[in-house]
């Protein structure tokens, strides 16, 4: 579970900015790594503090976070994501830590910190001449093109993915959510590559890609089947089974005189709806062909031009 920022700050949920950037400054001032020349622990903590700040000091940020919660939110906003157009130089100002003539912000290959020109600023926080701390830099992002089966898309799935790292194969268990489809992407915070100088792992991003289906197409939220009934079927009606994508069979009644093409909707037999989407439950929709035969038995010729005298 992530860290509530909330808590990192010691303030309440409904705290106004002003109480969210003194609590920041006040803790800033107590963890920060010239005060604690070696002290890791101070500088985790000054690390997290900052982070809580980076977000509940942004309208848009805090929103999100309030929305989502913060699982959700470590899913959709990388490290870089969080610092990025953030001065924390402008509120740790007049702390006596040299030059902060530098704006802060996060970028980079790595997703790590870099600085704005100007010398001093939020660098010599992270190197801070005299404790001598080496700048942190978040570890390489991971891509990974992951591959399910219309199945594990609409019920969803775990699956185990294998991952060759410099220290050899690392095996990850990934959640697939109900409903996913082709073209999502998936965030596994902090399973990605290593950081350095203590900084946080890359991210690891799967790429859904969902597999044909032999028997099923998906469009949208809804599942498309073809069932092939006779003539005669088609002519008085019939009842009929039909299978369905979570594996069940379905009692389907044909009403008398279907024509090839039609479409016979089951309602909420389709897709879930992908978590935190607008889009609805989908249906399942069993399309009608006709089965016309390509040889008939003289009985039969004979029936069927009785059939035909008679018009039909």
């Amino acid at each position: 579970m992530s860290d509530d920022y909330y808590k990192v700050l010691g303030v309440e949920k409904g705290a106004d900015q002003e109480e969210v950037k003194k609590a920041y400054r006040k803790l800033a001032m107590k963890y920060h790594p010239d005060r604690n020349p070696d002290n890791r622990e101070a500088e985790e903590k000054f690390k997290k503090i900052s982070e809580a700040y980076a977000v509940l000091s942004d309208p848009e940020k805090r929103k999100q976070y309030d929305t989502y919660g913060s699982d959700q939110f470590s899913q959709r906003y990388s490290q870089e994501d969080i610092f990025r157009n953030v001065d924390l130089n402008e509120i740790l100002r007049g702390f006596g830590f040299g030059g902060m003539g530098g704006g802060f912000r996060s970028s980079g290959r790595r997703g790590g910190f870099t600085f704005q020109s100007g010398g001093g600023g939020f660098e010599d926080l992270f190197r801070g001449g005299q404790s001598g701390y080496s700048m942190p830099q978040k570890g390489e992002d991971i891509h990974y093109n992951l591959s399910i089966n219309l199945e594990e898309a609409v019920a969803g799935a775990e699956k185990q993915i294998s991952l060759r790292t410099e220290h050899g194969i690392n095996e990850i268990t990934v959640k697939i959510p109900v409903g996913i489809n082709t073209g999502k992407k998936l965030r596994l915070s902090g399973k990605g590559y290593p950081g350095t100088n203590n900084g946080p792992n890359g991210d690891l991003y799967l790429n859904i890609n969902v597999l044909p289906h032999p028997l099923f197409a998906r469009d949208g939220n809804d599942i498309h089947l073809e069932k092939t009934i006779s003539f005669t079927q088609a002519v008085q009606g019939a009842s009929i089974e039909v299978p369905t994508i979570d594996g069940s069979i379905k009692r389907v009644k044909v009403p008398a005189g279907t024509q090839c093409g039609t479409k016979i909707r089951l309602k909420g037999l389709g897709v879930p709806a992908l978590k935190g989407s607008s889009a609805p439950h989908g249906d399942q929709f069993v399309k009608i062909t006709i089965d016309v035969p390509r040889k008939l038995t003289s009985t039969q010729a004979s029936l069927i031009k009785k059939l035909a005298d008679e018009g039909i």
